[in-house]
């Protein structure tokens, strides 16, 4: 007899006895998992798949909707459910082609020899969607060499993953497999054919009843894919489409486009040939172009005095508030740039989070009223005292530092709440820009597997903390969770308040971050609550090859977060 415990969290969701060796698949159908809002399964920290046999007595850990990793898993899954749905009912006609995300879900485009799709096309995948769903069809993982992958991807037309496996330096990689033919209760083959392999590097579900919720929304040329939050687990009943950043995605995938540069295997192929450094100028270029043509609307807006600059952790605001700062002294204005920093209330006024801990990322742990009227007195061509905040004594003291906005002067405010009204609610909106940044991630893996753009910020500021701050990658992963729910509440929601958005990504970046990071991740204890995480990037960056830090220029905007910038930090 074999005794297998599930636990959720730390109460035992269910106990249970079988006679002989039983499949993750066959524990996750006896448990109704799925109704748990459970995703996946993890034995001594480590994530099992659905063909995992469990052989002996076990404590089993089940993933839930409603954390970052289980969130991640459930989407990767309901994206590997749709194209088994449309290789079903297309073949090789059509593939799906997943881009970015945005809003509650990820955007797609279709590829292939038939990209033509309508309301009824959706309709239709949708509807095959949830047949996969009632048949709880195993997800099965399997060790394929090489070879065999080639042949495997070759025959399903998926180019774009073989051009990833070019460069793979193992014998064997694993794949995901569904035999439509198996008998959901019986687990028995009836014949060969129908069998649908696709690749991705992190856990699926254990088998294809595992989604609850999904939805699409029609945007030609292509469509979005929607997913549940991961509070509520379940779809927000109104579907709202942030225009200005879905537009800067767009504008930066065409671009990619034009340099033929969409997927790692593309990428590296440029590394392989020794073609890299001119793919870095010219994406350095185009950061400049903007910058430069930013200065300009800056420098024609006569009114404006005040330019705040906004966007979540590891945008790399300071590089390019101080990038800005040389394009605006082209103009012939004078830029100063403070930080919001110096403006927090005393340690005895700030707010508190519901655990007690200091809540330094509200909007009202700030002096909004000190800041106001000092902007103000600004405008009116007044001098003021700039403050210093005394972090160790949890207090504002006066500095030394004068300032007073002459005719062609302009001041930079660089801080997280830049975008929300509140934060200069008494300054005319004539006399302030309001600039949104953040690294907006186009490169994928492959059509199927996207990197996204909160992955790419993560490894930077693992990068930075090691490097500025003394952390570990340890510490910086365990503090991420709740860095994010700050940009959610803070930064997030005033997006679309931009005047203008700045897209700070640089395709090859992570091809850069990999020798940096890759080597604390590996440092990570297996006990540690961050490990699997730290595994996943791990895997993430195992399809890249290495970009010599000395191709990247010494005012990029990677510099901020390795090291040699030209400017001080």
């Amino acid at each position: 007899m074999i005794k297998i415990d599930v636990k959720l969290g730390n109460t035992i969701l269910k106990k249970m006895t079988y006679a002989n060796d039983t499949s993750i698949c066959e524990i996750s159908n006896d448990i109704n998992g799925n109704a748990y809002n459970i995703v996946a399964y993890k034995l001594n920290n480590q994530f099992i798949h659905g063909n995992t046999i469990i052989d002996k007595d076990a404590i089993i850990e089940a993933i839930h909707l409603n954390s970052p990793q289980g969130l991640r898993i459930y989407q990767d899954f309901v994206i590997f459910l749709l194209n088994l749905a449309v290789f079903n009912l297309f073949k090789t006609k059509k593939t799906v082609k997943v881009e970015h995300s945005i809003s509650d879900g990820v955007y797609c485009e279709f590829v292939g020899e038939d990209t033509e799709f309508t309301e009824k096309t959706l309709e239709q995948i949708q509807n095959e969607m949830i047949a996969l769903i009632e048949k709880r069809i195993p997800i099965q993982k399997e060790t394929i060499p090489i070879d065999k992958a080639y042949d495997i991807f070759e025959k399903l037309q998926r180019f774009d993953l073989i051009r990833n496996l070019n460069f793979w330096n193992k014998r064997n990689i694993e794949v995901y497999k569904t035999d439509m033919n198996i008998d959901s209760d019986k687990h028995t083959r009836k014949n060969s054919a129908n069998i649908y392999y696709d690749y991705y590097p992190r856990p699926l579900a254990p088998h294809t009843g595992c989604a609850k919720q999904f939805d699409f929304v029609m945007l030609k040329p292509g469509f979005i894919l929607r997913f549940p939050t991961i509070h509520k687990c379940e779809l927000n009943n109104k579907f709202e489409l942030p225009k200005m950043l879905f537009l800067q995605h767009q504008e930066h995938d065409k671009w990619l486009e034009i340099l033929d540069v969409q997927t790692v295997g593309e990428l590296n192929k440029l590394i392989s040939q020794n073609k890299i450094r001119d793919f870095i100028l010219t994406e350095e270029a185009l950061h400049e172009k903007k910058l430069a043509t930013l200065a300009d609307s800056i420098y024609l807006n006569k009114k404006a005095k005040f330019i705040l600059i906004a966007g979540p952790s590891s945008s790399g605001k300071t590089t390019f508030a101080k990038r800005l700062s040389v394009q605006l002294k082209v103009n012939g204005l004078n830029p100063y740039i403070i930080g919001l920093d110096d403006y927090f209330l005393p340690r005895t006024q700030t707010p508190r989070l519901d655990n007690g801990d200091y809540d330094f990322e509200s909007i009202y742990s700030l002096d909004i009223k000190h800041l106001n009227n000092d902007l103000t007195k600004l405008l009116n061509n007044e001098e003021i005292i700039l403050p210093r905040y005394n972090f160790i004594t949890g207090d504002r003291e006066l500095s030394e530092h004068k300032l007073k906005l002459k005719e062609n002067d302009i001041l930079i405010i660089e801080g997280i709440h830049g975008l929300n009204d509140i934060l200069t609610e008494s300054i005319p909106h004539e006399n302030k820009v309001k600039i949104y940044i953040s690294a907006l991630n186009q490169l994928n893996m492959d059509f199927h597997n996207r990197i996204p753009t909160t992955e790419c910020r993560k490894i930077r500021r693992i990068a930075r903390d090691a490097q500025y701050r003394g952390y570990s990658a340890e510490e910086t992963l365990i503090r991420w969770t709740s860095v994010r729910e700050g940009e959610d509440k803070n930064i997030f929601p005033y997006q679309e308040n931009a005047d203008f958005m700045f897209n700070s990504t640089l395709t090859y970046e992570l091809a850069i971050l990999r020798k940096h990071v890759m080597p604390m991740l590996r440092a990570i204890n297996y006990n540690s609550p961050v490990y699997n995480e730290a595994q996943d990037l791990i895997a993430l960056f195992e399809h890249f090859l290495d970009i010599k830090d000395e191709l990247v220029p010494n005012n990029s905007l990677l510099r901020e977060f390795t090291s040699n910038s030209i400017f001080d930090y």
